[in-house]
């Protein structure tokens, strides 16, 4: 049998672990670095070197028992299942080892943890709540779809255990180790197999048949859906393990008298759930527990029905509102022509519709509005672009788009626009911004060069987009000009003349008008609130590294945390501590410290600088390398930041940098590859009229690779991007950087490398 398996798992070799690094990693499975505990087996956290990379990871590991394979069908299941279906609302499969007695899974770290241990706990916001159900739901719906090309996947043990969340409370399906596979592209999946899955959550009519069908998961994902709502577990067990309690059929009851209100979750500190969302969330939960199964919704109903009640949500609006009730006809009327049809009952479901987007003018415009209830546009570029004779490529419509129309294939970003926007909201601050998808996207990145040249009809000058990044709808966007808007009308020439460094191949979707999003500005006081909750458990270790650690010792805690929250100089001086406004861990090195390395370079002193000492470049290209001490940072996603100041004479600082992690000795790279510029690049704005407002771009979100000046004086730019690991001592950096323009970095000084939490 050994041989047998170890030939079948030659076909994910690519995933194979080494015991001794999973040993390593575990500090040879230590009880400390167990995070859970079920049938299969024991779950531990570690640091291990995977072939995505190095992060922190889940490793879980099978009832050690030489004598018999129990579990091997589930070990073997779960690796083949997640090498097939990818998906973000999915836990991945990072790798594995066999080797006997040993059978070890390895996903990606939650480090949340799951669902089930946050049912009855005020921490989660009723948003967070819907945003969890709705991320479980579309992992299973993918897993349903039968329009996707992999198999149907039952996944057979839908439970809240079974839920688990990353640091951002992202919501991921696991445990696939009683799923079943069903055929492809077929509307209906029926298996007869022995009945199997979770007290409480197995689906009536399996239990009675053994006939397994999606719906049974649907069933399981209602039970969860009322579990979220009521704040408790579907039922209880006495001291045998035997049920004492089911709670199912009393929330049904609940549903059918109107009697929710009794028994939803309820906490002093969580603001109550809207009653619109209460009646879509608990109306999709109720169906879900239909027991017919034909009267079951799909796992992409679900998804949809939890979307609105999200959204209704977040606006936490109604019917009432005035403001909406004043505009209600306006709505209506431009939708009238929507494409598809709106189906609504109710002005709040417009509102929601509107919200998501719709289609407008035949499908030409994308309309929706954002939580402000500001009016967001997008013209398709087969309605926007105009025909040119120096870049004749077909549209396409080859690449996911919301215009059924398609997308325009540009090779060069040689290309002209005419846009009309018609729907703007009047005295608001928009961007218009080009929205596309790269044909080749680099895996990994968020941010990438792009350098387009771009002109308004009539203008002499080109004007950059540098950067573009991409959003949630897995879109990218290039910011093209900034305007404030004096009616709901615009009328736009735009020329694209090309890209510079790079020729990117982009399929444009279209023009968009977008409100901008003003960056959040934190109050000092903010940053105080349940200060003693914020101050790290070992502050007084770091006090210790400080240079001043005396006076700090006879300060009161609040004055500490205080202290801790302006910054302070650590070890001899080099390095600088303090905390954010959430209480995570800041943590700055100087450029001596971190280790700047180059063909030329100097030192010199600057008192102006924190550690009064920088470093000053001559050449084109140099490197970062440095150890972190994990004591320093807390255990999530750290942005990293060049710390700078650029000499009086600027003109050779406009070509961006590339940033490239060195994986091995010989000074070779990874595949992710990052982009940033040393100068800030103002987005030109449109000239106002002579009765408009002026309009100056401030207070905007960061962009990634952007830079932008501090508080001190000095000037920063992300350029990487790291996760912390608690079991690491140090965290290595090795990245060089390199000037894609011929010009040199002659003059630019480097104060040091600041990381923040993301």
């Amino acid at each position: 049998m050994d041989a047998k398996l170890q030939t079948f798992l030659q076909k994910f070799q690519h995933l194979k672990i080494n015991l001794e690094d999973i040993t390593s990693a575990t500090n040879n499975f230590n009880e400390k670095n167990r995070i859970g505990r079920g049938g299969f087996g024991n779950v531990y956290k570690g640091e291990l070197s995977h072939f995505e990379g190095r992060s922190m990871v889940a490793i879980k590991r099978r009832n050690l028992d030489p004598r018999n394979l129990q579990g091997t069908p589930e070990f073997l299941k779960e690796i083949i299942m997640l090498s097939q279906y990818k998906h973000e609302n999915l836990i991945s499969l990072l790798g594995f080892c066999y080797e006997r007695p040993e059978m070890i899974l390895v996903y990606e770290h939650a480090s949340c943890g799951s669902l089930d241990r946050y049912l009855n706990s005020p921490r989660l916001t009723w948003t967070q709540r819907l945003k969890i159900c709705l991320d479980a739901a579309k992992g299973l719906s993918y897993l349903h779809d039968p329009r996707e090309t992999h198999h149907r996947l039952i996944h057979c043990d839908v439970k809240c255990s079974n839920i688990l969340l990353d640091d951002q409370w992202n919501a991921k399906v696991s445990d696939f180790g009683l799923s079943l596979m069903g055929s492809a592209n077929e509307k209906n999946s029926l298996i007869v197999t022995p009945a199997a899955g979770t007290v409480g959550y197995c689906d009536p009519v399996y239990e009675m048949t053994h006939t397994l069908t999606k719906e049974s998961d649907v069933y399981s994902f209602g039970v969860v859906l009322f579990e979220v709502l009521c704040g408790k577990f579907c039922c209880t067990f006495d001291k045998n393990g035997f049920v004492q309690e089911k709670f199912v059929p009393t929330w049904i009851e609940s549903y059918k008298e109107k009697k929710l209100n009794d028994v939803i979750f309820k906490h002093p500190t969580l603001q109550p759930l809207n009653q619109n969302a209460l009646e879509t969330l608990s109306d999709i939960a109720y169906r879900c527990l239909n027991e017919s199964r034909e009267e079951r919704p799909t796992m992409a109903e679900v998804v949809r029905e939890l979307e609105t009640a999200l959204v209704i949500q977040e606006l936490n609006k109604s019917e009432e509102s005035c403001d909406w009730k004043e505009s209600i006809s306006y709505y209506k009327g431009i939708t009238m022509n929507a494409d598809p049809p709106l189906n609504y009952t109710s002005t709040l479901k417009l509102w929601v519709l509107l919200s998501k987007g719709v289609l407008l003018n035949e499908g030409k415009t994308w309309f929706s509005l954002n939580e402000n209830g500001e009016h967001c546009e997008m013209i398709s570029s087969r309605a926007c672009v105009l025909p040119s004779v120096s870049e004749n490529y077909p549209w396409s419509s080859g690449y996911s788009s919301r215009f059924a129309m398609g997308t325009y294939h540009s090779v060069r970003g040689r290309f002209k626009t005419r846009v009309v926007a018609q729907f703007l909201s009047p005295l608001v601050t928009y961007t218009v911004n080009l929205v596309f998808k790269f044909m080749l996207p680099e895996k990994g990145s968020k941010c990438r060069l792009i350098s387009l040249k771009y002109k308004l009809q009539g203008e002499e000058k080109n004007a950059t987009s540098y950067l573009a990044y991409e959003r949630g709808d897995g879109c990218w966007v290039a910011e093209l000009y900034q305007f404030i808007s004096d009616q709901r009308t615009v009328d736009l020439e735009i020329l694209f003349d090309r890209f510079d460094y790079t020729f990117p191949v982009i399929e444009v979707e279209g023009i968009e008008f977008r409100p901008l999003e003003k960056e959040n500005m934190h109050s000092l006081s903010d940053s105080y609130a349940n200060w003693e909750k914020k101050l790290p458990i070992d502050y007084q270790d770091i006090i210790k590294l400080s240079k001043n650690s005396i006076q700090l010792k006879t300060q009161m805690e609040e004055e500490v945390y205080s202290i801790f929250c302006r910054g302070f100089l650590i070890n001899d001086g080099q390095e600088w501590f303090s905390l954010d406004k959430n209480g995570k861990k800041c943590y700055m090195l100087s450029a001596t410290t971190v280790g700047i390395e180059g063909e030329t370079h100097r030192w010199r002193s600057l008192p102006k600088s924190r550690f009064g000492e920088v470093v000053e470049l001559k050449e084109r290209e140099f490197k970062i390398v440095g150890e972190i001490n994990y004591q320093l940072l807390s255990f999530q996603t750290y942005a990293t930041y060049l710390v700078y100041k650029l000499p009086r004479d600027q003109s050779r600082y406009e070509a961006p940098v590339e940033v490239i992690e060195v994986v091995d000795e010989e000074g070779s790279g990874s595949d992710h590859i990052e982009y940033f510029y040393l100068r800030s690049h103002q987005t030109p704005v449109i000239k106002p009229k002579a009765y408009q407002c002026t309009h100056n771009p401030l207070h905007r979100p960061k962009i990634k690779g952007i830079p932008e000046q501090r508080d001190d004086g000095w000037m920063e730019v992300q350029i990487w991007q790291l996760q912390t690991a608690a079991t690491s001592n140090v965290i290595h950096v090795s990245l060089k950087l390199t000037t894609c323009g011929a010009e040199t970095l002659k003059g630019l000084i480097i104060e040091g490398v600041e990381l923040r939490p993301v």
